[in-house]
């Protein structure tokens, strides 16, 4: 057998390391994710523009958008001021017209309902939460798809307009986090001052009340990359370090007639491509 040059070795190393590993490329492959965030919704049956509304966001929604993993629904959803669970009926039966699962968290008005006898936590869990594939934790849920995090938590106080995220919800935000895959986080209330305000009533009223050491416990994981909440009903993307953080317009809010907002977002790997859209 003749001896190897040594020249002729590295020319052969470096030739090998030219060469694509399709095997280990394919394993690797970044798939992307695509869906829609509408929040603030505040669906009223004493409103029939209102439902008609919805009923347009659905039909607009599997029409145009037909490839979407998922519609989420950031909270405010319907304003949970009827007896018993009727708007949240109406609620239902209009996302479930959608091509495509919902994923829900509620807001302020789902937490507090008047007259007193509306839905409440567990209602609102049974009927928007569980049977969905999610792994729940009390009021809050994680959805693992196409290596992705998706993390619906609970900020809400019963019978309060501000709101918090309580130790549990923490505590089962930074499990899912540590897993390292890129995560998305659903939620009502923002975890900023992003629009300015020079009242401490209400920045308390709008901006999640311990968002501080939120900060500190979750925006510290590096994959997590995206936030998305409402409540303000005012529209906000914002960086914080690696953490994009958007407050899609309410829905409650159209630019003009029949053109009610959401945002259509696209993610693969840690790039995130988003934009405003409306129903017309």
């Amino acid at each position: 057998m003749s001896e190897i040059s040594r020249r002729g070795f590295i020319k052969g190393a470096l030739a090998l390391g030219a060469l694509p590993l399709t095997g280990q490329a394919s394993s690797q492959k970044e798939e992307t994710l695509k869906f829609i965030h509408v929040t603030d919704s505040h669906m009223d049956l004493s409103d029939s523009d209102s439902v008609d509304s919805m009923k347009l966001m659905a039909d607009f929604i599997n029409e145009n958008y037909k490839d979407l993993d998922f519609v989420m629904f950031g909270g405010d959803n319907f304003n949970n001021n009827v007896k018993g669970n009727k708007d949240a009926e109406v609620f239902k039966e209009i996302i479930e017209t959608l091509h495509c699962p919902s994923l829900v968290v509620r807001g302020n008005k789902e937490s507090s309902p008047k007259p007193k006898d509306g839905i409440y936590e567990e209602t609102f869990k049974t009927m928007f939460v569980n049977g969905k594939g999610l792994q729940v934790n009390k009021n809050d849920w994680l959805l693992d798809i196409k290596g992705f995090n998706i993390l619906g938590l609970d900020s809400c106080i019963k019978d309060a307009n501000n709101g918090l995220y309580t130790e549990h919800t923490m505590a089962f935000a930074e499990k899912a986090l540590q897993n390292r895959k890129p995560t998305v986080v659903l939620n009502h209330h923002p975890y900023t001052n992003y629009w300015g305000g020079t009242e401490a009533k209400d920045i308390h009223k709008y901006v999640l009340n311990n968002s501080e050491e939120v900060q500190k416990r979750l925006f510290r994981y590096h994959n997590l990359i995206l936030t998305l909440s409402g409540h303000k009903h005012i529209d906000s993307v914002k960086e914080l370090d690696h953490t994009k953080m958007v407050v899609t317009r309410g829905f409650v809010r159209p630019l003009d007639l029949d053109m009610y907002p959401m945002r259509y977002v696209e993610i693969t790997g840690n790039k995130i491509s988003e934009k405003l859209i409306y129903t017309s």
